[in-house]
């Protein structure tokens, strides 16, 4: 028996559209993925990132903080601890807003650094400037580092 094919499949070409695949959930299963996340809650908690670094006279540290005001920061130094705490609030959503994605980060934080004891608490210097939070930590003048000129005898 032979079976005759009057017609080959047609093959259609795979665009980048119809491969995407929540495209072809909502067309074949009318499925919403925005519609199923509770963007009611923060995705992430908020913890800056800190670059310390150490120079002949001071301990630096700077902080991005975008989005925080110098009134919702608190600064501290106790003995060698120091401390630096702060909150970036929750944007409230408002009525007939629908959020569709929500990646930054929101809520209280606090980050704890243990200094040497050669810091002069007295003297420490912090600045907010652009959402970036300066701290400068001196070291007390009689534990710098001398130099030393030699003679020639």
């Amino acid at each position: 028996m032979t079976i005759l094919r009057t017609r080959e499949p047609q093959v259609l070409p795979a665009t980048a559209a119809s491969l995407e695949p929540f495209r072809l959930m909502r067309d074949f299963l009318r499925w919403d993925p925005l519609r199923d996340l509770d963007l009611s809650t923060p995705s992430g908690t908020f913890m800056p990132s800190f670059d310390v670094k150490e120079g002949p006279d001071a301990y630096q540290f700077r902080a991005d903080l975008p989005g925080i005001q110098e009134a919702e920061l608190e600064i501290s130094l106790e003995g060698n601890r120091l401390t630096v705490a702060g909150k970036r609030e929750v944007e409230a959503a408002q009525e007939g807003e629908r959020w569709h994605l929500a990646e930054r980060s929101h809520g209280s934080f606090s980050r704890t650094f243990s200094l040497p004891e050669d810091v002069d608490s007295e003297k420490v210097v912090a600045e907010l400037r652009n959402g970036v939070l300066t701290l400068m930590v001196p070291k007390r003048p009689e534990v710098r580092p001398k130099k030393i000129s030699v003679s020639l005898g």
